[in-house]
C-alpha cells in the first residue's frame, strides 16, 4: 500500500510546461480586482464631492501604482523560484 502511494507521488513529479505562466495568471486576478475598486469607488468619490477633483485622482493614481506593482512582483517571483 506504502509502496503503490510512493509510486503514485513519483509519477506525479513529472509535470511540465509553463507553470511561470499559469502562476502569474493566478496572482493577476488580485490586482485586477483592486485596480477595479479603486477606478470605480474613484470615480465615485469624484461624483459626490466634484471639488475634491484633484484630490481623489491623485490618490486613484497612487493606489493603482501600488496594485499594479503587485502584478509585476507576481510577474517576476515565479521565474525568480525556478
Amino acid at each position: 500500500m506504502l509502496a503503490e502511494a510512493v509510486n503514485v507521488l513519483a509519477a506525479s513529479d513529472s509535470v511540465s510546461g509553463s507553470l511561470g505562466a499559469v502562476a502569474y495568471g493566478l496572482a493577476a486576478i488580485g490586482p485586477g480586482i483592486g485596480v477595479g475598486i479603486i477606478f470605480g469607488q474613484g470615480v465615485q468619490a469624484i461624483a459626490r464631492q466634484p471639488e475634491l477633483t484633484n484630490v481623489i485622482r491623485q490618490n486613484m493614481l497612487l493606489g493603482f501604482a501600488l496594485t499594479e506593482a503587485l502584478a509585476l512582483i507576481g510577474f517576476v517571483v515565479p521565474f525568480v523560484h525556478k
